[in-house]
């Protein structure tokens, strides 16, 4: 058993205190105004943006988590917090973004995701519209691991930039429209 008695503040007796009946709280130091700074103020800390530009029908994709997903661990194939229910290989996007590309609801698509040259094909996810921002779209991970380049990092942390991948999104190859699957 991983043993949480740290000398901490607040973490003394943490296995014993964690089976109380009702919980405890741990100490909040942001709730009591209390910051380990020089000032003993928070200190915010402002980051200049750099938008990234697409070209042409690019869109900017983030991958995300279903609701009933910890991290990179799936309890099921239902997403209450989007309407998913029994998939996964779904990609939402904004109903204008579909429109200027020709996609129905539910059609199969190929997604790429391109940087520096380097193109990477995620195939057979379904289109879903969601109201996301024009330009924008979303994935499941893991299942869009495989369009973040490994290149492509955040700048301090070392991160893959799993928030903002560029993309094209088409069709796929051997498949209409969903009028035409059936």
């Amino acid at each position: 058993m991983v043993s949480f008695d740290r000398p901490e503040k607040g973490f003394k007796q943490f296995n014993q205190r964690a089976k109380t009946p009702g919980g405890f709280y741990l100490p909040n130091a942001v709730k009591q105004r209390q910051f380990n700074t020089a000032s003993g103020k928070a200190e915010i800390t402002v980051n200049p943006l750099n938008p990234i530009q697409l070209e042409g029908d690019q869109l900017l994709l983030q991958t995300f988590r279903s609701h009933d997903q910890f991290n990179t661990t799936i309890y099921g194939t239902n997403d209450r917090y989007r309407g998913i229910k029994n998939e996964r290989r779904v990609l939402f996007m904004n109903t204008e973004d579909m429109q200027a590309r020709s996609l129905v609801a539910e059609q199969p698509v190929d997604i790429t995701s391109h940087f520096e040259g380097e193109t990477r094909t995620a195939e057979l996810f379904l289109v879903i519209p969601y109201d996301t921002p024009q330009g924008c779209a979303a994935a499941y991970y893991p299942e869009a691991n495989v369009l973040v380049p490994i290149a492509s990092q955040a700048a301090h942390s070392g991160t893959p930039t799993s928030k903002s991948v560029v993309v094209t999104v088409c069709p796929h190859r051997s498949a209409g429209t969903p009028d035409q699957r059936h």
